[in-house]
């Protein structure tokens, strides 16, 4: 192996898919934005297609006009950020459909794209994107005239089944919607995971299909493999690294492995993280670096070729445990020089 490896299950990904659409008695899409979580967005929708997905989500029109590209002409996908300026092109020409964030962004759509399909993303508390009761109340009547085909908001706090945020934006939307005569969807992956008054008539999991939490039952999708460059012993007292931030304290045995930060291994785990050799625990020592990570593998026996650092020992949110923040993070941060190796 010449380069770091990024191993990714297409049939685990498939299975969490059918795993969370039975969870439902509605129709399950798959949010596939930020290139696929990190995995490849075509690879990723075209398996999910495969698997039963007839509907996508992505973030951006941009992010569309690559998926169009992967699944054929046919199926819905969905943009949550709506209709920018200059989108009109790249969603005619996608076939996309925007899903429509303020009275700005609904003007604009029936003026561009007179006809063009289009949802509404309403806001019920998280305030981030979608339009407030208020300016919805002042515009619903033209645009459900204008027949919309779907109403979604997005949920702040599914990840905690417990938390009072999630009935009070329940209550809302239902408040906002109730009567419109349109599908609606308010659940990603936490919500699906909340039960069958979350659902309506749609779901659009994402991280839940990638492996992640808050969907605990899902099957490992990646596997990061890292060759090691070069192996060398540390003598007791001799530092490792910049700014000699690891002093061996015994005689030991240091792996020099190809991958940093500029990988999406994020520097904070410099002296916290754990690779693994086959079964075999190897801590990180010294910092990480742009290019290189320093691994103690004095435990393993013979020669090292490649070191795991994500795998059936440890998943994204182990890994994002370790520095205080989320597996999602840690997943699209995977960066390009990875060589994407594909099984199915």
């Amino acid at each position: 192996m010449a380069q770091a490896e990024l191993q990714i299950d297409l049939g685990a990904l498939k299975a969490n898919w059918r795993a969370l659409d039975a969870m439902t008695s509605v129709e399950t899409a798959a949010t596939v934005k930020a290139n696929g979580y990190g995995l490849g967005a075509g690879r990723v929708a075209y398996a999910l297609a495969e698997a039963g997905a007839r509907r996508f989500f992505v973030a951006v029109a941009e992010e569309g006009a690559a998926i169009r590209a992967a699944i054929g002409p046919d199926l819905p996908i969905h943009v949550y950020g709506g209709h920018m300026a200059d989108d009109a092109a790249t969603l005619r020409d996608g076939a996309l459909i925007p899903m429509l964030n303020s009275v700005e962004q609904l003007t604009r759509h029936v003026e561009d794209l007179p006809g063009a399909p289009f949802g509404i993303q309403l806001d019920t508390g998280m305030n981030r994107l979608g339009m407030e009761p208020a300016e919805w109340a002042s515009v619903a009547e033209i645009a459900l005239a204008q027949g919309p085909t779907l109403i979604m908001s997005h949920l702040a706090c599914s990840d905690e089944p417990d938390h009072a945020m999630n009935a009070q934006q329940l209550a809302t939307f239902r408040e906002l919607t109730d009567g419109a005569g349109v599908p609606r969807s308010l659940s990603a992956t936490g919500g699906v995971l909340l039960g069958r008054e979350y659902h309506f008539d749609l779901t659009r999991p994402g991280i839940g299909l990638y492996g992640g939490l808050p969907f605990a039952q899902a099957q490992p999708v990646v596997r990061l493999s890292i060759p090691v460059i070069q192996t060398r012993a540390v003598a007791a007292g001799e530092s490792v690294g910049y700014g000699n931030s690891f002093v061996a304290e015994r005689d030991m045995r240091v792996a020099t492995i190809a991958a940093g930060y500029a990988d999406g291994i994020q520097r904070a785990l410099s002296g916290k993280a754990t690779l693994w050799a086959g079964d075999t625990p190897c801590p990180l020592v010294g910092r990480v670096s742009m290019d290189l990570l320093t691994i103690d593998v004095s435990r393993v026996d013979g020669p090292v070729e490649a070191l795991d650092l994500l795998g059936p020992h440890q998943g994204v949110d182990a890994l994002a445990d370790m520095i205080g923040t989320i597996g999602y993070e840690m997943l699209t941060g995977l960066g390009p020089r990875y060589r994407r190796v594909y099984s199915d």
